[in-house]
């Protein structure tokens, strides 16, 4: 699979969750193997009726629960879906800050844009854009987020030189994903509806450490794992991290 063809197979796949309006399923994204929503990713608590609306289904974890928002902090939701994860860190982060979620599929962002006017968020914006190649000013973000969607990625080691380049100093990032840990066979790595999936694109969890470290990153932790019976071999599988990090 060459990368333009990871790309357009995500970008139908999400496009068609966006028009849906819904997933419920996580990991694995709606794919055939996928498995109930996590219990991790629990939005039970928040009232606010546009987080639920906003919610489709497809974290794998709960980045906003670790990253200590705090009062006028501009926070950078990557593949920020229908704007779940963005309107809670808005609430926290309050009038004075800002959220910016950015997405690849135009679908998604017109249903986060929508779901941001019926709410009236002042702070919210939503912007089209690869992680890759972010539309955000270099240095401009306090707190970069992201929920089970950098696994989609092909070049990761680009999107987190990305990442740092926004970052402002002393920012920090709190980021849940799925990585993979023992030999994971071919024929997975190269199904393309399990890369949409949010399966084949995972890496090692070691070598997926390794990568945010070469990007500048310090401070680099997983803070919660939780292995999934989805794709589990007896010497291999895939679990759900929650990573934090810091621009020095």
């Amino acid at each position: 699979m060459d990368e333009n063809s990871i790309k357009l197979t995500v970008k139908n796949h999400y496009a068609k969750v966006a028009a849906q309006g819904s997933c419920g399923c996580s990991p694995g994204c709606c794919s055939e193997d996928a498995v109930e929503i996590n219990p991790l990713v629990d939005y039970g608590s928040i009232e606010n009726p546009i987080v639920a609306q906003a919610n489709l289904g497809l974290g794998c974890g709960l980045p906003t629960g670790f990253a200590a928002f705090q009062k006028g902090e501009t926070v950078l939701d990557l593949g920020s879906g229908a704007g779940v994860d963005v309107f809670i860190a808005a609430q926290q982060v309050g009038p004075a800050g800002k959220a910016i979620g950015v997405d690849m599929t135009p679908e998604m962002i017109w249903r986060a844009r929508q779901n941001a006017q019926q709410a009236s968020y002042p702070n919210v914006e939503f912007r089209l854009g690869e992680i890759e190649s972010l539309p955000v000013e270099t240095g401009s973000v306090d707190v970069v987020i992201s929920n089970c969607v950098l696994n989609l990625v092909p070049d990761k080691a680009r999107a987190f030189a990305e990442i740092f380049r926004v970052l402002k100093s002393g920012g920090r990032i709190v980021i849940s994903d799925i990585v993979s840990y023992g030999n994971i066979p071919d024929a997975i790595r190269q199904d393309a509806e399990a890369w949409a999936g949010c399966i084949s694109g995972a890496v090692d969890r070691e070598g997926y450490l390794e990568i945010i470290r070469a990007a500048g990153i310090t401070n680099v932790q997983i803070v919660q794992q939780v292995d999934y019976d989805a794709y589990r071999g007896s010497e291999y599988g895939f679990a759900s991290v929650t990573v934090l990090g810091k621009k020095p």
